[in-house]
């Protein structure tokens, strides 16, 4: 065991750990010529695609140093907020963490929140400067930032480079002498910390864990601590590229389990795995349970799809559980469920998961906050989506969630930045420069202001420079209208709005606009219009398409032409008393794009 050394990845979006993470394994000849590919752990289209870590991946290598052999545990995990649960994840399970620092970006607001999740958990942190070999590089500046955060000498920080892979013998070397050896009795009851789990539908669920103290053997009976399910390990073994199988996975291993469980509610992530024949006193404190930021609606297209989407959606949990569900109906879209999310980017990510890992095609509806809601009679409500707000006579005073946001750029960019932030009803709380052109300013500000289009006008008018980081830090007092989009005089629900008083009537005109567009036209005139509570504030109308009646009628009397026209319209009034309209799937997009 004292040969063990887990360690996991961590750093701000696009500074290099993927890459780097490639070069280590190039270095420990865990993978052949013919396996190498860049981004190698990122074995998921999307991610590939995208080009970003969406899953923590573990990886385990072996390396020889003065003649002894040290099995090192990784875990590469990802860099932006909306999947910081992962990354708390991994740190949970590891002794020591590489802190990578892009050296032409500096440090930015991942880095640092990151940083203090490691810290939490006491984890040895070691300072990694990357990409040291481009023209941009800015080494000394970088080494500065560094140590004035961490309080380290400028020897410990090592530099390297994930594209040349320059430096990462010097990292191996560290990671062996700083990193401590997992701490566990290997005699004592087994505990094992499930960090991931994934479905396969030949095998089941196969979960990932940590070995706390004691040993895991094939064959051998196994229980699940807080679920209370008993089943028999078919298959153990550790994370190579691929599976590895072994006759015995000990402590302070990282490992997987296959034992044939079908039931996704059998396995929880944070949960510990213990012996039957003898069990730990305790299960191992696991992590917090999630907060989601963002709630929204996911409906099938087609509502016979119903219980295949609720399966997808189980499937999907065991690989991310910082997905939060449970079921609702709407009006409109029929059986669906109302999801939690961690942020837009999680949700998009979770929709394109839908679609091509099960195959399921979704509606999404208008992501909000929930909100708390102090009746006159004393109750507290909470409400997580439009339609379960009480009749506006009963409500005494609402409560929305706050955030504190930490936002890091330039400084020629700082009036754009404070701008956008006040705009979206933000209190500044305070204003440090870091060096002399890079400048962090705090601000508390509404969730449900971050949720539209912040961060596409943060990047936008930052030119790309800014990092954004935040977390809750309570409720304080709205003043909230219920937004409806109305229809032909029918509300639609998956539209409707909770929105800020002051700014429900420039929304609702956009909103207004946006869905003419985007509706295509009928045979009839369709009347969209935008309603606080029973007064109308903003109307658009997507014009009938109309044959001309008129056009056999060369001269003549005029009554001939109002005898057809009247007919026209009286047609006209009757289909829309029928006809109904079909609202597409970009209308629900749109509106997230509202500028």
């Amino acid at each position: 065991m004292k040969n063990i050394r887990n360690f996991c990845i961590i750093a701000h979006i696009d500074h290099g750990k993927s890459t780097l993470a490639d070069r280590l394994l190039d270095s420990t000849a865990t993978i052949t010529e013919r396996q190498k590919q860049s981004q190698i752990l990122d074995n998921m289209e999307l991610e590939r695609e995208k080009g970003i870590t969406i899953k923590s991946h573990a990886i385990q290598m072996d390396y020889v140093q003065d003649g002894e052999n040290y099995v090192l545990n990784l875990i590469d995990t990802p860099g932006h907020v909306d999947f910081s649960y992962e990354v708390s994840r991994a740190i949970a399970s590891c002794e020591g963490a590489l802190l990578i620092v892009d050296a032409t970006q500096g440090i930015q607001a991942q880095t640092i929140s990151n940083l203090y999740l490691a810290l939490e958990h006491d984890l040895t942190i070691i300072p990694v400067i990357n990409k040291i070999d481009m023209p941009a590089a800015m080494i000394d500046e970088v080494s500065d930032q560094i140590i004035e955060l961490l309080g380290c000498k400028e020897e410990d920080i090592l530099l390297a480079s994930g594209k040349t892979g320059e430096g990462v013998e010097k990292i191996l070397e560290r990671i062996v002498e700083v990193i401590p050896a997992p701490h566990g009795e290997e005699d004592a009851p087994l505990q094992a910390l499930i960090f991931d789990s994934i479905f396969n539908s030949f095998r089941g669920i196969i979960a990932y864990y940590r070995i706390m103290s004691g040993s895991i053997k094939k064959g051998e009976k196994v229980k699940f601590f807080n679920t209370g399910a008993e089943y028999e390990a078919d298959e153990v073994g550790v994370l190579k590229l691929n599976m590895f199988p072994k006759n015995e996975v000990k402590t302070g291993d990282v490992g997987y389990i296959i034992s044939g469980v079908k039931n996704s509610f059998d396995i929880k992530v944070g949960d510990t795995i213990t012996s039957v024949e003898n069990p730990c006193e305790k299960a191992i404190d696991g992590f917090e349970n999630v907060k989601p930021m963002v709630f929204a609606g996911i409906y099938p297209v087609d509502s016979d799809d119903y219980e295949d989407l609720r399966t997808s959606i189980e499937k999907l949990q065991l690989n991310d559980a910082s997905l939060t569900f449970e079921p609702e109906s709407s009006l409109a879209l029929g059986f669906g469920f109302r999801c939690g999310f961690l942020g837009l980017l999680h949700m998009e990510i979770i929709q394109e998961r839908l679609y091509r890992e099960f195959n399921m095609d979704v509606i999404t509806t208008v992501p909000n906050v929930s909100y708390v809601v102090h009746t006159t009679k004393g109750a507290v409500i909470d409400v997580h989506n439009p339609s379960g707000l009480p009749e506006p006579t009963i409500i005494n005073y609402i409560e929305e969630p706050y955030i504190s946001a930490q936002i890091i750029t330039k400084s020629e960019f700082l009036g754009s930045v404070m701008k956008l932030c006040i705009d979206k009803r933000g209190i500044l709380k305070n204003q440090t420069f870091l060096s002399t052109d890079r400048v962090e300013v705090s601000f508390d500000m509404p969730l449900a202001e971050i949720v539209f289009n912040f961060y596409d006008r943060l990047k936008s008018i930052s030119k790309g420079y800014a990092s954004f980081d935040y977390h809750r830090i309570g409720v304080g007092k709205a003043e909230l209208s219920k937004l409806d989009i109305l229809l032909n005089g029918e509300p639609v629900d998956a539209l409707s709005a909770l929105i800020h008083r002051d700014n429900a009537y420039d929304f609702g005109r956009k909103m207004c606009e946006k869905l003419k567009e985007l509706i295509p036209r009928q045979q009839f005139d369709i009347a969209i219009q935008a309603a606080i509570g029973a007064k109308i504030i903003a109307r658009e109308t997507v014009k009938a398409v109309r044959k001309d009646v008129t056009a056999k009628c060369y001269g003549g009397d005029i009554s001939r032409k109002r005898k057809l026209l009247e007919k026209q319209k009286k047609g006209k009034k009757r289909m829309r008393q029928v006809g109904n309209v079909e609202v597409p799937q970009q209308a629900f997009l749109a509106v997230l794009k509202l500028d």
